[in-house]
């Protein structure tokens, strides 16, 4: 199993999507998950391995889909008793429905690398490159006619102006280095990719000029606004080299405000490979999320339908449903 885990890890990484992992780093008797036990969560909440069953799976994909959309790793606490307070970091689920067993299990988020595109055989687009291929960036480098000794270590080489085939993402970075090359064709390729960041090498006198023929084009005068132009943060650059590690520095600083945004999309069963991405709900009793599409029960009251873990909390529901009711209303 242990084999199968980690081929499926690289496999994950070889497409550049994110998952997480999940170890259970400490138990007390008696619970289904030991230390050591781990599971793997992909992008659309299927889940391979084993750190328990029950509620403690679903609390594992929902707090795994937490972590990987946030970037941000946690400790998930889960028992009945005597529990620890919440602080930074960790989350504490107390149970209602089951023995008193505790598992603490660390969810940590992998993350694909970020991705670059990078248009022009300029010097600046050359050193842009270098840099950020040491920066650890995933790179597509994009010119006419361009050849692998156009570029230094790039992933993915697109030998003309089109990203018709460059898969990009709303985390993506886009910088424009092409200096008089195909200008306006390579912002127009830019502009209708996802992206987080679209830079354009010029002066605002060039990208005022463009801005117009792209206007003039069709093209979305928001999406043109958005453009940052010149690219790069100001540091009174003057080498390629230099403005090359402006315009880094620029998409560290995008990047870094908000890790994991546009990297993860939320459970999404249309896109899941096995067509059961969790859809949650909320155990009314013990505040558990339930997998939908695998609850232990279903309980139809008044034409809703309410979605239970276990035994204990349906019991307890039947006895009085107004109760939980009011808890799902007052939540919603």
């Amino acid at each position: 199993m242990f084999d199968k885990f980690l081929e499926y890890a690289l496999e994950l990484k070889k497409k550049h999507e994110p998952f997480a992992m999940a170890t259970v780093i400490r138990r007390e008797a008696p619970s289904s998950g030991k230390a050591g036990d781990k599971a793997l969560v992909n992008k659309f909440g299927e889940i391979l391995g084993w750190v328990g069953g029950g509620c403690v799976q679903g609390i594992v994909i929902r707090e795994a889909e937490d972590a990987m959309k946030s970037g941000e790793p946690r400790t998930v606490i889960i028992g009945k008793s005597n529990l620890p307070l919440k602080h930074p970091g960790v989350k504490v689920y107390e149970m209602t429905c089951q023995s008193d067993g505790t598992i603490e299990i660390f969810i940590e988020p992998v993350m694909p690398q970020p991705h670059l595109v990078v248009f022009g055989k300029s010097a600046i687009a050359k050193s842009l490159v270098k840099l950020a291929h040491v920066a650890g960036y995933r790179i597509t480098g994009v010119a006419q006619g361009a050849n692998l000794q156009t570029y230094e270590n790039v992933d993915e080489l697109i030998t003309q102006i089109s990203l018709a085939n460059v898969k990009t993402t709303p985390s993506s970075f886009i910088v424009v280095a092409t200096q008089g090359d195909q200008d306006e064709k390579a912002l127009e390729e830019a502009l209708k990719k996802e992206s987080a960041y679209v830079g354009f090498v010029a002066s605002r006198k060039k990208m005022a000029s463009i801005a117009k023929q792209l206007a003039d084009a069709g093209i979305d005068r928001n999406a043109i606004a958005a453009i940052k132009s010149p690219a790069g943060i100001d540091i009174c650059a003057k080498s390629p080299e230099e403005v090359a590690i402006s315009i880094l520095a620029e998409m560290i600083q995008v990047q870094n405000s908000a890790p994991g945004q546009g990297l993860f999309d939320r459970f999404d069963e249309s896109k899941a490979e096995t067509g059961t991405s969790p859809k949650y709900y909320i155990n009314p009793v013990c505040g558990i999320p339930v997998d939908m599409n695998k609850p232990m029960h279903i309980v139809d009251y008044k034409g809703e339908k309410v979605y239970f873990c276990c035994d204990g909390c349906k019991v307890a529901f039947e006895a009085d449903p107004e109760k939980y009711l009011k808890k799902i209303k007052s939540s919603t």
